[in-house]
């Protein structure tokens, strides 16, 4: 089964939620462009990976430059231990590791299905998936 959601959809979600626009566009098959517009720096653009999936764990890595990686780094870095961030590990070489069991809507939905993949066309996210018997 697969779920399908545009960017754009996706884009007015985290607008309606954060207030923040970030434009996202397709940078491969496992590769999603992100940009944010910074103070003083303009646009700003960041290549997030899926890498893998185990389980209810769900491995990317990201890329943009030196100076773009160093910049999430520490600002993930200054959110580690809060409580909203303890479903994500900061791993080496720019890698991370979101842990979505951990959330308890996200556990209630892994009851039921099984993630086998995240991966993007030119207009949308399309997450693959298998009911649990």
């Amino acid at each position: 089964m697969q779920l399908k959601l545009s960017y754009q959809e996706i884009q007015r979600l985290i607008a309606d939620k954060t207030g923040k626009e970030l434009p996202m566009c397709y940078g491969g098959p496992h590769t999603l462009r992100v940009s944010h517009q910074v103070p003083l720096m303009g646009s700003v653009g960041l290549d997030i990976n899926v890498d893998r999936i185990e389980g209810t764990d769900l491995f990317l890595s990201y890329g943009g430059g030196a100076g773009i990686e160093f910049m999430v780094r520490t600002a993930l870095g200054h959110y580690k231990g809060r409580p909203e961030m303890e479903f994500l590990e900061l791993l080496e070489g720019n890698c991370l590791r979101l842990m979505l069991g951990k959330s308890h809507q996200m556990a209630a939905l892994f009851e039921r299905i099984q993630l086998t993949d995240i991966h993007f066309d030119e207009q949308s996210v399309m997450i693959d998936f298998v009911p649990r018997p």
